[in-house]
């Protein structure tokens, strides 16, 4: 079983949903998680829709990482668990179909009408997305297509949008918005760090087993 096996499986047995990771060369492995959305088979009722994650989940997820990546022989120097942050990564079609109405900001692979980087509010198509431009003064009937050419068109849509197919991204994200209704106003990131001890620092809450220091 691969490392990144490993921790999508230990993520979703607890009842989270796998945002992203990232392993540096020097040994920091970074896994980020999110609560699961309402619709997930197994989304914890107890827990209220579009939380936060908190340090107590990260810590959860910590100590069950540590033990599943120690039987399997994965290594690391350090495992750092945190919260993806309001600009919360979109890397699956799930992500994308967790979030159709909010802003987001996409990077495509590609240039499309000169510029890589559109911002907009996200909609689903049948066959792949829109995000319906913040910007008025952009001009875009459809998107760049999925292999087919850049003359892909698509029928008048009552705001200029882009539409685009997930091959088509090199990275999306959403944009941090402050609504003051608890939805997106929030303390900073909840961070967990597991060392080995050469490897402990002073700003975020060390774990040895399941002690903290």
């Amino acid at each position: 079983m691969t490392w990144q096996t490993s921790v999508e499986t230990t993520v979703s047995g607890l009842g989270y949903d796998l945002v992203d990771t990232e392993r540096s060369p020097r040994g920091l492995l970074r896994v980020f998680i999110d609560h699961l959305p309402k619709s997930a088979p197994n989304f914890v009722s107890n827990i209220a829709a579009n939380a936060f994650i908190t340090v107590e989940d990260c810590e959860k997820v910590t100590r069950q990482l540590q033990h599943v990546l120690e039987v399997e022989g994965c290594a690391y120097e350090r495992l750092e668990v945190s919260s993806p942050g309001l600009d919360r990564p979109l890397k699956k079609a799930a992500d994308y179909a967790r979030f159709v109405g909010e802003q987001i900001e996409v990077t495509l692979k590609l240039p499309f009408q000169g510029r890589k980087k559109y911002r907009g509010v996200l909609e689903a198509l049948g066959e792949g997305w829109r995000i319906v431009l913040v910007e008025p003064d952009v001009a875009v009937k459809g998107g760049k297509g999925s292999g087919k050419g850049s003359d892909k068109t698509h029928e008048p849509h009552s705001a200029q949008a882009l539409d685009f197919s997930l091959e088509e991204v090199r990275e999306a994200r959403l944009v941090p918005v402050v609504d003051f209704k608890g939805r997106r106003f929030a303390p900073p990131p909840a961070v967990t760090e597991a060392a080995m001890p050469q490897g402990q620092t002073d700003e975020s809450v060390e774990l040895d087993g399941d002690r903290k220091q």
